[in-house]
């Protein structure tokens, strides 16, 4: 056997089973619980520990914030380390390259014009050499070697000092490496050994007066940069509980100021009693406000501890997770979660108080303005009213959208009266319609949790149990179509009929669909299904054909457990017949024995029950048994039908099958009404009525 695993049957059996099952024991332990965990929430959040501290002081104890604030002295620290980790940047001046060029050509220029200058002689050429250049040759032997030099050896060094300087620069020189960029330079060029030595050294002269540095500390850029690196740096939060310094620390200067800031510096440290009074008042106060609404109000769920047990996990949780994501933003809270799954779960009404309860609660804590407990309030009850009923799980979807546009609308429109700071009003309007869809996206992904782990129906549910896709359904369709069909018509006839009298039509109408699943076991066995075939009764003897009838029930409730359908659909199955009697073979029987047996006992002809229990149960009875009856009418009339019906309903009452129901009988006439209405309807066209005299 599976264990089982859901909330649930744990409480059940480690929690109420324990207390021998007594509700008020249960209840006071909800309500200790409930208590403490509000209690513990209101001091953590409205009771600051004030410590008596100086600079240089070791601290006496760990001492850790009591509510987020921004540490601005050491954000600014941070800011300021990382301006300064930020590395110069450097640009390249594409001039210097030009110059560089220049420098060079003209160099080789000269030496150009001396060589190609036919009317001077070799002693007035090294002169002229001497004079125009910013070489200095020591022997004229190397000048003259120079100017004697072939042209195409001058061109080719020319264009290789073009090179190599182009090569460089591109690369950038920085001041520092503008003599490792020059050594590099001559390295290379003395490396050309096929050419005059005396060439060689111009060309290493040249290079070496004409490369320098071109790239240079570009200050606006490594301005722009260190803002970008300052802009980077978050603000350091300090958020609640977070340590703030270590017991023995010696208390810094930045400590003290956060301290100051969080309001925690004192000269002597006590109790303040005050304000735990005045916390536990509160939570008293609203805690009694909450009980005494479901005790005038909705008294039979104090019946159902696992239910008040799921409601006070969802308030809590709702209450503590939105206190944690008001870090963020105060109007970012999803309070709305615990509305939209209570409507869900519950009622709009219990949800309702519910949010109001919570939304006080969360004001108080965060010491928040009105326009968040406005926004709450209203946007809370949006949540609960627009959820309740919702025909699909995407529909919550469009709540949070309702929700979320209240609270844009509801922040904004405060913001407008007490802020001319625009930008900040829609920012927190803005953190308002993201809570309001957080609230349901929470609530999409929460509401299987709940339904499950608390054995919850809700509306959502019930919606998917009707889809005729369903395994159930399609196996009745498939094997049983005359009872498909006929649960078809009790579901929509006890549906109009449960709203009529103020019950739950959907849970009434599913509950109608599935109570006759357990003649898909023999499904021949019922006359519904009998389409152009013997009916095998012919053949049995009243009491076993009796014991298939009824056995159908059985039958149901096993089929039903094994696909895992929810007891309130098992109780419609198990109570539809109640303890009635198979009057066709009770008689049957009576007629057939013979003289000298045993008297046909009743009791051996009567479902096993037990009689309905809720107003839902109680219709599907009376439906099932009308449109059964109506069925086998030859030719039905408005009389024969009304007649038919006033009869049954009668009958079950005299039977006493709706004593333990709490049906009264202005509800069964209500009932009787709506029954004639809907089969005349389904029967209008082969009614004849009375020709007019």
């Amino acid at each position: 056997m599976k264990r089982q695993t859901k909330i649930g049957a744990v409480i059940e059996k480690r929690i109420i089973q324990p207390v021998e099952n007594k509700r008020s024991v249960q209840l006071a332990m909800i309500a200790l619980f409930v208590l403490a965990g509000l209690f513990t929430i209101f001091a953590i959040q409205l009771a600051p520990e004030r410590v008596d501290v100086r600079i240089g002081q070791r601290s006496p104890q760990d001492i850790y914030a009591t509510k987020t604030i921004e540490d601005e002295w050491t954000t600014e620290a941070l800011r300021d380390e990382a301006a300064n980790s930020v590395e110069s940047q450097y640009s390249i001046d594409p001039e210097i390259l030009n110059d560089v060029k220049e420098g060079i050509e003209r160099s080789f220029l000269m030496v150009y014009e001396i060589q190609e200058d036919q009317t001077l002689t070799m002693e007035e050429r090294v002169e002229e050499f001497r004079e125009r250049s910013f070489i200095r040759f020591n022997d004229s032997e190397e000048i003259q070697e120079l100017l004697n030099s072939p042209m195409e050896s001058v061109g080719f060094l020319e264009n290789y000092l073009y090179e190599l300087s182009s090569e460089r620069l591109n690369r950038g020189i920085r001041i520092d490496e503008v003599l490792s960029a020059r050594g590099n330079a001559q390295e290379r060029i003395r490396e050309l050994e096929e050419y005059p030595p005396a060439l060689i050294e111009f060309a290493v002269e040249v290079i070496q007066n004409q490369l320098r540095a071109n790239e240079f500390i570009d200050l606006e850029r490594t301005e722009e940069l260190r803002q970008q690196a300052i802009d980077q740096v978050d603000s350091v939060i300090i958020r609640q509980d977070d340590l703030i310094v270590r017991e023995g620390e010696r208390i810094t200067q930045n400590e003290i100021e956060v301290l100051r800031e969080l309001g925690m510096l004192h000269e002597e440290g006590r109790v303040d009693f005050l304000l735990y009074g005045g916390v536990s008042l509160i939570v008293l106060s609203l805690f009694f406000t909450f009980v005494l609404y479901l005790y005038y109000f909705h008294r039979s769920l104090l019946k159902q501890p696992s239910k008040i047990w799921m409601i006070a996990l969802i308030n809590m949780l709702t209450l503590g997770g939105s206190l944690a994501l008001s870090a963020i933003s105060m109007y970012v809270v999803p309070l709305t979660t615990n509305a939209m799954l209570l409507s869900i779960l519950i009622n709009p009404q219990v949800a309702i108080i519910s949010n109001i309860v919570l939304s006080i609660s969360a004001v108080v804590v965060l010491g928040s303005e009105m326009n968040l407990l406005i926004m709450l309030l209203i946007g809370g009850t949006m949540g609960a009213l627009f959820a309740h009923r919702t025909q699909q799980r995407g529909n919550i979807f469009i709540t949070g959208i309702v929700v979320a546009v209240t609270n844009f609308i509801v922040i904004l429109a405060f913001g407008l009266i007490s802020s001319r700071e625009l930008l900040d009003v829609f920012m927190r309007a803005g953190y308002g319609g993201i809570g309001g869809i957080f609230a349901a996206v929470l609530t999409i992904g929460t509401l299987p949790f709940w339904e499950w782990g608390f054995s919850i129906l809700t509306h959502l549910k019930l919606l998917e149990l009707s889809n005729p896709n369903q395994k159930l359904l399609k196996k009745l369709l498939i094997e049983a179509p005359g009872t498909y069909h006929h649960s078809i018509i009790v579901g929509n006839l006890s549906e109009s009929a449960a709203d009529a009298v103020g019950g739950n039509g959907l849970l009434t109408r599913v509950g109608a669909f599935y109570h006759d699943i357990g003649k898909t076991k023999r499904p021949y066995f019922f006359k519904e299904n009998q389409l152009g075939t013997d009916n095998p009764h012919n053949k049995l003897s009243p009491s076993l054909s009796s014991l298939i009838i009824t056995g159908h029930v059985k039958d149901g409730i096993e089929i039903a457990k094994k696909h895992k359908l929810h007891p309130e659909i098992i109780d419609f199955i198990q109570t539809h017949h109640g303890n009635t009697m198979v009057a066709y073979f009770y008689h049957k029987a009576k007629e057939t024995r013979e003289e000298g047996e045993e008297p046909v006992d009743d009791q051996n002809f009567r479902y096993s029950g037990p009689k309905p229990q809720t107003k839902e149960t109680a219709i599907v009875m009376l439906a099932d048994s009308v449109e059964a009856a109506i069925r086998s009418i030859q030719e039905p009339t408005k009389e024969k039908v009304e007649s038919l019906i006033g009869r049954i309903l009668q009958g079950k009452l005299d039977d006493g099958q709706l004593e333990e129901s709490n049906l009264t009988l202005k509800e069964l006439k209500t009932i009787k009404e709506v029954f004639i209405n809907t089969m005349l309807g389904i029967f209008h066209e082969r009614i004849e009525y009375p020709e007019e005299e």
